[in-house]
């Protein structure tokens, strides 16, 4: 009956989808099957039993206890048996395989942020290699969201100040559709990301080079993105105004000093030099707090912060 499951249910692209399916399946037949039989024993009864005259009265019937025992035992036995199989697929759902990949999640108005071990990140667009199981651990940083992927028929709230976690394994290539499905406010309908479930050679190339957005964005525009999603706005302004760091309007071409009275002029190389070993040299009037990105931003994105410094004259 693989045609009424392909009907209400969406193609399964995940490993854990078969203890799903099956139970939804089974307590779906399981309801038609009672629909018309339930329907037939009252048609039955309808037909034997009506009343055919004025003077057509039922005896008093006190009770049946075959018939009390049957309808008591043969419904407990069912719902016993799916309790058990639902659990068992609950436990299957609930353990995370040792070998995980662990991605962060956070969820907030109105967007979907993806973390990798690597400290990369991405927005709306989530990689994950074929065949090898996910954990992701989610967050919010606002209300309560709500992470929904049909293909996967996994589902868990998104609560802000705690952390919920899912795992799956993407068993079939290509793009799955991850929605919202707790409502969040005016943007909740828009609240939509995609899962690249990619081949092994697709998933490095992701890691090496960044996602689609990454590769064919405008360098000026990437720059601006990793500006505001890197946490670079907490430390340096873009309009003239005092930080943690030093403000990037108009700073492109200009030299500034370090705390040793030695004149550096702001290019692209002391851009790059600034984001990968920040300690190297230290502005004069600032404290050495600034983190080394090395690691955590791809060449692409480092390209593009030199272009959007580069912009803001």
């Amino acid at each position: 009956m693989n045609w009424f499951r392909d009907f209400l249910l969406p193609k399964s692209a995940a490993s854990n989808t078969g203890d799903v399916d099956g139970l939804f399946m089974f307590i779906s037949w399981l309801t038609v099957f009672f629909f018309f039989f339930n329907g037939g024993l009252i048609w039955y009864a309808v037909r034997k039993w009506r009343r055919r005259s004025n003077n057509d009265i039922t005896p008093h019937i006190t009770h049946d206890t075959k018939l009390e025992v049957i309808w008591s035992v043969i419904p407990l036995i069912v719902v016993m048996f799916i309790f058990f199989w639902g659990f068992r697929g609950y436990v299957r759902a609930w353990v995370v395989p040792n070998d995980a990949l662990e991605i962060v999640v956070t969820g907030k108005k109105w967007v979907w942020e993806f973390e990798y071990p690597d400290g990369s990140r991405s927005l709306n667009d989530l990689h994950v290699p074929l065949n090898k199981p996910v954990k992701l651990v989610m967050h919010s940083e606002d209300v309560i969201h709500s992470f929904f992927v049909p293909a996967f028929r996994i589902k868990r709230d998104v609560i802000p100040g705690r952390y919920t976690e899912l795992w799956f394994t993407a068993t079939e290539p290509g793009i799955h559709q991850v929605y919202c499905t707790e409502y969040c406010g005016r943007g909740h309908s828009d609240m939509l990301a995609r899962i690249f479930a990619d081949t092994p050679e697709q998933y490095e190339v992701f890691l090496r080079e960044g996602d689609e957005q990454v590769r064919k964005m405008p360098l000026k525009e990437l720059g601006k993105l990793v500006y505001e999603n890197k946490g670079c706005a907490t430390c340096h302004s873009i309009d003239g105004t005092r930080g943690q760091g030093p403000s990037f309007k108009g700073i492109y071409g200009h030299e500034l000093k370090d705390a040793a009275g030695k004149t550096h002029t702001v290019d692209a190389n002391y851009i790059r030099d600034s984001i990968l070993n920040p300690q190297a040299v230290v502005v004069a009037g600032y404290e050495p707090i600034m983190p080394t990105f090395q690691g955590l931003l791809r060449e692409r994105e480092i390209l593009g912060m030199i272009e959007y410094i580069k912009s803001l004259q």
